[in-house]
């Protein structure tokens, strides 16, 4: 499963009435996605202020599997799951958010312990306030941006291709930065470079979603499938804007 798979659908598909299908296929992303967020919510409270799960999954062998798991998911559902079921989509939906919402535990473990954490871009301390005014902000702007992809007239899915290079292309450049040339400079405009696309991939998901549902409408295994893959690829993008903003909010230099 591509995280930024989107149909390639015509300006003409835009204009489409509002029906209760569309807002009940819509709300039933959301609800995923919002339940996806609690889950996380919670395992990286768990990961972060129980001790042995502490232990676990940052001082163990587990922690490869919670750090890498995720992409290994993403990338082995594009070759194993071609036809997805719901109950295929739906394990690994709730198995990446799994994963995702304990190693954010690492947040949490930082607020607690007063620990700080080195970057290129400075020192970054955390505390409980700087990780609830970040999930405010990344709130306000998912609503919006979500809004604004479900309500607009203009077709987005042209930016479908140039946002899934520049996120191939950022996180390359970032690659790079932190292995030779450790530029704080490059290391903050590659933060702001990422904040803006997963903001333009919320938009670009939001009505990708209410243009599938157009064309899946009635096949209902299919729209159980998209409401899983529609709230994870929400979730994702949801996740990144988060981290990037509470990183900006934490750092102290």
């Amino acid at each position: 499963m591509n995280q930024f798979s989107h149909p390639a659908y015509g300006a003409q598909t835009l204009d489409t009435s509002v029906d209760a299908g569309l807002r009940s296929f819509m709300l039933g992303v959301y609800n995923k996605m919002g339940l996806g967020l609690l889950l996380s919510a919670v395992l990286a409270f768990v990961a972060g202020t129980v001790d042995p799960v502490t232990a676990l999954v940052f001082n163990s062998p587990l922690r490869f599997v919670v750090q890498f798991g995720p992409i290994a998911l993403l990338f082995g559902s594009m070759f194993f799951m071609r036809n997805p079921s719901p109950l295929g989509a739906a394990v690994l939906y709730w198995s990446v958010v799994s994963l995702i919402g304990t190693g954010l535990g690492i947040w949490v473990l930082m607020a607690t312990s007063g620990m700080t954490a080195e970057t290129l871009t400075g020192s970054i301390n955390i505390t409980f306030g700087t990780i609830a005014q970040a999930f405010v902000i990344t709130a306000a702007a998912f609503f919006g941006l979500s809004l604004y992809g479900y309500t607009t007239k203009t077709n987005l899915q042209p930016l479908g291709t140039f946002l899934v290079m520049g996120v191939i292309g950022v996180v390359l450049i970032s690659l790079l930065n932190v292995f030779f040339m450790e530029s704080s400079a490059l290391q903050w405009i590659i933060q702001f470079a990422i904040l803006g696309l997963m903001a333009g991939v919320v938009a670009w998901q939001t009505q990708s979603l209410k243009l599938t549902y157009v064309e899946a409408r009635g096949d209902q295994r299919s729209l159980s499938v998209l409401t899983y893959y529609g709230a994870l690829n929400l979730y994702i993008a949801f996740i990144n804007m988060f981290q990037i903003i509470l990183m900006m909010l934490g750092n102290r230099e």
